[in-house]
């Protein structure tokens, strides 16, 4: 099979190249990744300027946009004469749970992927001191073993985040929620120009089943997500509201 791997944290990233190595005893692997840190790119694709490739090794290249450029350079350019059977996203430094994932580039590779009918896998990895790589890339070869071993529905669409510590087991979860006192710091700099920092600390909901208490727990959480938005108990919630909105009629102009 031909798998193509991205991230958010660049083409020479570590974790990267630990999931490379990982998805390398299952077929064929092709990365194209960022030439630099696109951290909380989101789902942004650029359309304002020209894309460049640049072949870095043998099946390894590096791209001047996002994550989301990436698999779609890959997927309509690069392979459009053999497609991935498989997209893999990360191993992203650091975690992406609960809201953040509307934020991840390393999440937003796998939604790209979902939206061109592609099974896609998110990993990432939580980060205290001491910290190695080594537990996920085993994880990440396993995980994909028992993942390929049921077959690849189009519709995969999974992220999975790796404790820092000991893993206790793996765990399906939903999303967590958190809440970050967001401060904005402002700064001056040498030429008395004023410049801002957009900093934050994050508190987490602690609730069981996400994947946010997983993980502080020690278990790897993952969790299946889809790109349709809708909220569906709303459509029924705001039905009231719906029937009066559909009366108001269009100001024809």
């Amino acid at each position: 099979m031909r798998i193509l791997v991205t991230n958010d944290d660049g083409v020479f990233a570590e974790g990267l190249r630990r999931l490379v190595t990982a998805a390398s005893a299952f077929g064929e692997v092709v990365v194209v990744a960022p030439d630099r840190e696109q951290s909380a790119s989101s789902h942004a694709l650029t359309l304002h300027r020209p894309l460049r490739l640049r072949l870095v090794e043998e099946s390894w290249y590096a791209v001047d946009g996002t994550p989301t450029d990436c698999v779609n350079m890959a997927v309509q350019g690069l392979l459009k004469d053999g497609r991935p059977d498989l997209v893999l996203a990360g191993i992203n430094y650091g975690p992406n749970m609960g809201d953040d994932v509307t934020y991840s580039g390393t999440v937003s590779a796998a939604f790209e992927a979902s939206l061109h009918r592609l099974p896609a896998l998110a990993f990432s990895q939580s980060v205290e001191e001491g910290f190695s790589f080594d537990a996920a890339e085993e994880l990440a070869r396993s995980f994909l073993q028992s993942v390929l071993d049921e077959g690849l529905p189009k519709d995969l669409l999974l992220n999975v985040n790796f404790p820092a510590g000991p893993c206790r087991g793996v765990s399906l979860t939903r999303l967590g929620r958190r809440y970050y006192h967001q401060t904005v710091v402002a700064k001056t700099d040498p030429k008395g120009r004023d410049y801002y920092w957009i900093a934050g600390t994050p508190e987490w909901e602690r609730e069981e089943g996400t994947d946010h208490t997983a993980v502080t727990d020690g278990y790897v959480s993952v969790t299946p997500l889809h790109l349709d938005l809708t909220d569906y108990r709303g459509l029924e919630r705001y039905a009231a509201l719906g029937e009066r909105l559909r009366h108001l009629g269009c100001v024809e102009t």
